[in-house]
């Protein structure tokens, strides 16, 4: 059977309590153009991987640029979770990871897969 590449509803990092947990208390590191935020959870979470993704309004003033980065960042999360979630699954634990579109130009969908593959690469090693 084929695998599927979804994103269900608790997966997405909506807690403001949590996405707040994140930036407080979590780790983060700089892949340009993401800044990324994770934050080991209790196992007990509603998923064993929540993500969310934002973009400055500072750098991008309209509202359709920061919708399109998220939406690009957004599908290149989704098909390159999988080896970071089944590494979760293996550790028993959760995890809250957040995404920030860091730089000044509108990305391509090439260089969103590329960066945010590495950074989940990143986090695996992380976690080992």
């Amino acid at each position: 059977m084929p695998q599927r590449f979804t994103w269900k509803k608790a997966e997405k990092l909506k807690s403001r309590k949590l996405i707040e947990q994140v930036f407080k208390q979590g780790k983060s590191f700089s892949l340009f153009p993401y800044r990324v935020y994770l934050l080991l959870l209790p196992a007990d979470a509603p998923a064993p991987l929540q993500a969310g993704f934002g973009a400055s309004s500072r750098n991008f003033k309209k509202a359709v640029d920061r919708n399109r980065i998220k939406r690009l960042s957004r599908e290149a999360y989704r098909l390159q979770k999988q080896p970071l979630l089944d590494r979760l699954k293996e550790k028993g634990s959760s995890m809250a990871v957040f995404f920030i579109y860091t730089g000044k130009e509108l990305p391509d969908y090439k260089i969103a897969t590329e960066k945010i593959g590495v950074a989940l690469q990143k986090i695996i090693k992380e976690i080992a």
